[in-house]
Parts: C-alpha cells; sequence; structure tokens
C-alpha cells in the first residue's frame, strides 16, 4: 500500500518549471544531509556493535546474538526515515500544484503521501519482528524458558532503532531550526519579507530542514517507539504466562497480531480522509478526526475479537487494558489540538497578547504549555490504573502473578495506542509536506488564492504536528513503563549467566541468592529497590536532570547553529547587490551547508550523554540506582517533552492567526511579536521536545542491554 501511494502521488504533475526546479533544490540538499547524517551514525554502529561483540564473546556478561539485533534495529530505523523523506520531496510540489486545482486535491496529495511514512514504519517494523523471531524460535526450540531468552533478546534490536532514531531526531531538529530561525529573524523580522520568499538565502535549508526533521527524524522515532511497546509486551507475556507453555505463546504473539490488524484498519482510515472547497480549519481537522477515530474504533472492536478467537486468559479484561490505550491516545491528541490550534482560546490569547509585545507572547505560550501537560499526564495516570488493573482481574494483592499480568496489561495499552500508527503517523508525516507546499507556492509565485489554500493546509499541519508529538510522547510513557519491567527480566536472566560462570549471589541476610525462582518482588528486596534507599533517590535525581541537561545542550545547539544562519544571512544581503530586489540569486547552497555541518557537530554530545548516562549509573549505583534513574526520566521527560510540544505549537499557530489579517495582519508589530515568540518556539517543539521520547526510551533499551555489565559490578 506505500508502493500504491508513492506511484499514485509521482503520477501527479509537479508543476510550472519554477515549481519543479525550487522541489529539485530541497530534494538535492535533504538527500545530501542525509547521506551525511547517515554516514556519521555508520561510524557510531560500528563502534557500538563492536563494543556489544566484546561484552557478548570475550567477557561474555551480554547475549551473543544481541550485536546482530542491534544492527538490524538501527538499519531497519533509518530505512523507515529515508523511504519516508524520499516520498515527502517528492510530495510537496506535487502537492502545491494540487492546491491550483482544489482544497480536497492538495490534501489527499499531501496526506495520502503521509501515509507512505505511516505504512513503510509498521511495514517495516513487524517485518523486522517477524523475521527475529523466526530466526529465535528456530535457535532456542525446546530450551527452557525459550521464549522468555527470545522476546529479551528481541529487545535489544530496539537500542539500535532507538540510537538511529536520537540521532536523526537531533541532527534534523538542529538543522531544521537553524535554517528556520535564520529565515524568520533576519528575512521576515529585519528584512521585512515574506515567509518562504525567494529573496531570502535560508528559504531552501528550510524546506530541506522540514523533511530532515519532522519526517526522517519522526519516522525513525516512532519506528522505535512501535517496535519497543511490542516487543516489551512480548517480552511481559512471557515471563507473566511462564507457568503455562500454550498460554504463554498467545500471551507472547498477540501484541503482534493486535498491531498487524491494526495496519489493515488503519487503511480504511486513510481513504476516509477528504475534504470540501473553502473548508475552516475545524472542517480540515474534522477531516483528519474522521479517519484517525473511525480506525480507532475499529481497531477497538477487532482487539475483543482477535484475544477471545486466541483463547488468551482473562481476554475481556485485556482487551480493555488495549481499549485504555487507545482512549488514552484519543484524549492526548485532543488535548493537543486544543492548547494548539488557532480555532480555539489558548492560542488566540496568546495571539491576542502580541498587542503588548513579544515579551507577553512568550509569556502567554510558556504559561499555555504548562498549563497544558495536565491533561496527558492525568490521562497516562489513568490508563497506567486501569490497563494494569483490568489485565490483573483487579487483583489488589500485589502478588508476583497479579504484578505480572497488570504490567502486562501496561504494555499491550501501549501497542493500543500505537495500533493506529499507520494513519497517526500520516497525520504527522502530512504537516511538513503541507508546509514544503506552501514554500513552493511562495517562491513560485502561484497567486493569492493557491497561497491561501496552502497556508490553510499548513496551519493544519502545524496541528497535527504537534497532536502526532503529543501522542508519541504518550506511547513513549507506556512503553518506558513496560521497559522497566523488561529490564528486570534481564538482569533476572545476566544474573542466571552469572551463576553458571561461577557467580554467587548473597542477599542482605546472608542467605543465597537464586535468580531462577525468584519473582518480581524478590528482586526488589534483593536489590533493596525501595524510596529509603538512597541509590534510587540519587538515580530519581539524576533521570530528571538528564531529561533538562538534554533539553538544554539541544537548545544551546539550535542556538549556536542559528546565529552562524543569522550571520550568513545577514552577510548575502549586504554584499550580493540586488537579492532584495529580486535581481539577482541568493547562495541557497551556502545556508544548506552551514546547517548541515552544525546538525553534525552538535548532536554528538546529546546523542552520547543518552547513552553514558545509564551506562554510569549502573556501574556506580547498580540496579536500584538505575530504577531510579529510569523512573526520573521517564516522569520528568515526559512531562518536559508535553511542555515544550504544546508551547511551540500554540505559538506557531499564534503566528499563523495574525497572518491571516487578525490584529493588524502581517507586517504589523503583532506579527513581529508573534514571530519572535514562533522562533523561541521552533526549537521547543521541533528539536529538545520531541527528542525526550526518544531519550527516555534509550535509556531504558541501553540500560537492557548493557544489564549484564551492571550485574557484574554487584
Amino acid at each position: 500500500m506505500a508502493w500504491y501511494f508513492f506511484n499514485s502521488m509521482m503520477k501527479a504533475e509537479e508543476g510550472t518549471p519554477r515549481m519543479i526546479e525550487i522541489a529539485e533544490h530541497v530534494r538535492k540538499g535533504a538527500m545530501a544531509y542525509l547521506k551525511q547524517q547517515y554516514k556519521v551514525v555508520l561510524i557510531v554502529f560500528i563502534v557500538l556493535a563492536v563494543i556489544f561483540s566484546l561484552m557478548a564473546y570475550v567477557l561474555k556478561v551480554q547475549n551473543p546474538w544481541v550485536p546482530f539485533a542491534f544492527l538490524t534495529g538501527g538499519f531497519f530505523s533509518g530505512l523507515s526515515g529515508f523511504f519516508g523523506m524520499k516520498t515527502a520531496t517528492y510530495a510537496s510540489g506535487r502537492t502545491a500544484n494540487g492546491a491550483r486545482e482544489g482544497l480536497d486535491r492538495g490534501l489527499k496529495i499531501a496526506f495520502r503521501s503521509g501515509a507512505v511514512m505511516g505504512l513503510v514504519v509498521v511495514g517495516l517494523g513487524l517485518l523486522d519482528i517477524a523475521l527475529w523471531f523466526l530466526v529465535l524460535n528456530a535457535v532456542y526450540q525446546g530450551e527452557n524458558m525459550a521464549l522468555v531468552t527470545i522476546t529479551t533478546t528481541m529487545l535489544t534490536f530496539g537500542m539500535g532503532a532507538s540510537t538511529q532514531a536520537l540521532f536523526a531526531r537531533v541532527g534534523g531538529g538542529i538543522y531544521t531550526k537553524a535554517a528556520d530561525v535564520g529565515a524568520d529573524l533576519v528575512g521576515k523580522v529585519e528584512a521585512n519579507i515574506p515567509e518562504d520568499d525567494p529573496r531570502n538565502p535560508a528559504t531552501i535549508a528550510d524546506n530541506v530542514g522540514d523533511n530532515v526533521g519532522d519526517v526522517a527524524g519522526m519516522g525513525a522515532d516512532l519506528y522505535e517507539s512501535y517496535c519497543g511497546s511490542i516487543l516489551s509486551t512480548a517480552a511481559l507475556g512471557a515471563t507473566a504466562f511462564a507457568m503455562n507453555a500454550d498460554m504463554q505463546l498467545k500471551a507472547v504473539i498477540a501484541p503482534m497480531i493486535i498491531a498487524a490488524v491494526g495496519i489493515f484498519l488503519s487503511l480504511i482510515g486513510i481513504f476516509l480522509v477528504k475534504t470540501k472547497e473553502g473548508a475552516t480549519m475545524k472542517d480540515l481537522l474534522h477531516s483528519l478526526g474522521m479517519g484517525t477515530n473511525v480506525s480507532a474504533v475499529l481497531i477497538a472492536l477487532a482487539t475483543f475479537l482477535i484475544l477471545y478467537l486466541l483463547e488468551l486468559d482473562n481476554w475481556l479484561g485485556v482487551s480493555f487494558s488495549v481499549i485504555s490505550g487507545l482512549t488514552a491516545g484519543v484524549i492526548i491528541g485532543q488535548a493537543t489540538e486544543y492548547y494548539t490550534s488557532q480555532s480555539y482560546t489558548p492560542t488566540k490569547k496568546i495571539a491576542e497578547a502580541s498587542q503588548t509585545g513579544s515579551a507577553t507572547v512568550i509569556i502567554k505560550g510558556i504559561g499555555t504549555g504548562m498549563i497544558s501537560t495536565c491533561v496527558p499526564v492525568v490521562t497516562i495516570s489513568v490508563a497506567i490504573m486501569l490497563s494494569y488493573l483490568c489485565a490483573n482481574g483487579f487483583d489488589l494483592s500485589m502478588s508476583s502473578a497479579s504484578i505480572s499480568r497488570g504490567l502486562y496489561g501496561i504494555g499491550i495499552a501501549a501497542v493500543g495506542m500505537l495500533s493506529t500508527l499507520g494513519i497517526t503517523l500520516a497525520t504527522d508525516a502530512y504537516g511538513p509536506i503541507a508546509d514544503n507546499a506552501g514554500g513552493n507556492a511562495e517562491m513560485s509565485e502561484l497567486g493569492e488564492e493557491v497561497r491561501h489554500r496552502t497556508d490553510a493546509l499548513d496551519a493544519l499541519g502545524n496541528t497535527t504536528a504537534a497532536t502526532g508529538k503529543g501522542f508519541a510522547i504518550g506511547s513513549a510513557a507506556l512503553t518506558a513503563l513496560a521497559l522497566l519491567a523488561s529490564y528486570v527480566e534481564e538482569v533476572k536472566i545476566a544474573m542466571a549467566r552469572a551463576m553458571e560462570e561461577g557467580t554467587r549471589f548473597i542477599d542482605a541476610a546472608g542467605n543465597a541468592f537464586n535468580p531462577a525462582t525468584a519473582d518480581m518482588a524478590d528482586f526488589m528486596a534483593f536489590f533493596q529497590v525501595n524510596l529509603m534507599n538512597p541509590k534510587v533517590l540519587v538515580g530519581v535525581f539524576i533521570g530528571a536532570m538528564a531529561a533538562f541537561l538534554f533539553c538544554g545542550l539541544t537548545m544551546g545547539a539550535v542556538g549556536r547553529a542559528a546565529g552562524a544562519m543569522v550571520e550568513e544571512v545577514r552577510r548575502q544581503f549586504q554584499e550580493i547587490k540586488g537579492i532584495l530586489e529580486g535581481k539577482a540569486t541568493p547562495d541557497y547552497g551556502r545556508c544548506v551547508e552551514i546547517s548541515t555541518r552544525s546538525a553534525q557537530r552538535e548532536m554528538i554530545l546529546p546523542s552520547f550523554l543518552a547513552i553514558l548516562i545509564p551506562i554510569a549509573v549502573g556501574a556506580v549505583l547498580g540496579v536500584a540506582g538505575v530504577l531510579g534513574l529510569l523512573v526520573g526520566g521517564l516522569s520528568a521527560g515526559f512531562t518536559l517533552a508535553v511542555f515544550m510540544a504544546n508551547a511551540g505549537g500554540a505559538w506557531d499557530n499564534a503566528k499563523k492567526l495574525v497572518e491571516e489579517g487578525h490584529f493588524g495582519g502581517k507586517g504589523s508589530e503583532c506579527h513581529k511579536a508573534t514571530i519572535v515568540g514562533d522562533t523561541v518556539g521552533d526549537p521547543f517543539k521541533d528539536t529538545s521536545g520531541p527528542s525526550l521520547n526518544i531519550l527516555i526510551k534509550l535509556m531504558s533499551m541501553v540500560s537492557i542491554v548493557m544489564a549484564g555489565l551492571t550485574v557484574a559490578f554487584i
């Protein structure tokens, strides 16, 4: 279906020679950046694969399949980003040309091109999972606790996906925001020329950035969320139903089947997205909502049938766990839409604040972003409790079996939330395609009516992008919670491996500890995982700090890269005579080069810190410290990510509202104030905020992969 949508898009006309030329500039810039990024990432992956090989084959503190699983996870994650970006760079010009025919034509081209990304991510994700399951099942079949070994081993390819996703998100985010800030501050504020004006040297780099950040980055990001939720749930199912081999297999494959059926039902929603000429923003939001909500309802109904036919223990309760995850995803999406869409009060109030200057715009935006965290946090909290209780039959005894089944419910809730990813990611990838289409229309001077249509599609894209980010961080919270339990299982396997090598474990009372017969409560007691243990508390503080440190580093990186871009744009305006009069062509390539070089240089430190922090905490504070680290990172990272994504989205749409003619319109003082707000919000919503959900899961994945090394320090 991804191939079908791609071919359908390629058959559409790309427009005038000028439109084709602009699209080609963007396409070449995007592919050049991606090629350069993959070179850097390849070196990192080779180094890490060598380290994992030493741990597996020399030190023997790791499963021997880990180096290979790590590489395939990174490869498929990168491939999904590549396919999505290739489609987006071909689709934007065709979307602009489609907008010449009508709003519905432009919407369909952009949305179905975004669907290529959605379908490629879920397709490659399930392909990777299926291949590894078949291979490992053939290797371990018949062994004791085979499914536990298989599922915990498969979890490790999630680290490859997470590492690739972090580089894609951070690098792409720095690239796009350096170009965007440079284009806005010098072009729109200082030179007083429109957005995406061909006279602005940073315009092409800005359009390239939309693709490398919001398409390639988001695709790699949600690929690892999707795979992580399925794999962590499978691992929890293998543990929760370990005493019944038949039921254990059903619990392992249930999340895979739900995800697979979800792909087909997402397709129905994709075909439902359409609109009418002259549609308002609410009409356009309703069009996308129709597709996503119909898919969600169908998947909810299908879940009951799937689990009933599987004859899974407590299938009805587990089905309601899935429903709680699905419902949480819908609620978070609606809350995000409310706080970021220009159709609703919060964003209107930010635009209204522009009458008293840029400072009040920034204050109002920050306040709105902070308030907007309430609904997602409460929603995820309720979803966690409901999914836990439904899966264990509302058993409050806290027995080992009750906890294991409850945790399985939380994992499968994450699968439920991501089961609509085929269409949810389509709505997110749609955003940068529509944004680039607007840029193409502006630079090609297509006329007021066409620009009005592309502006409407672009404003819709801002909201869908914010919704997608809220959805991504919500799924990350549920997945990370399931990964916490998976970490304990990986520690258990690492301890069993160490015992085979002759290591003996003694608990606080001086008694021998046998991990093979211990349950979750025994592990918590052995490692003294409680709030009175200073190792846990220190871990929590470091985890919370890591989220802020990571944001600070990525924000600083954007600031430095944007500073270089601002200087370059100013230089070209001063030295290349005739640019502002439209008589000379700017040096677009120089701006693309600055963004590319800055992104490659600046993404290294934040990305390596995300990998090194869990390893260092594990070595110094042990298992208790790592669990504290993951809890602190999850709680602070989740809240901070929602705040940043929503504040940034609201600032962006407040600017769009003014540009539509409210509060003085384009070129007014109010417009300049909202541009400043949008400029501050750019790294919030497109660099630091979206990277946090990867940070949360990457720290969990690194902890799981390094569990053997952590146990060696006990």
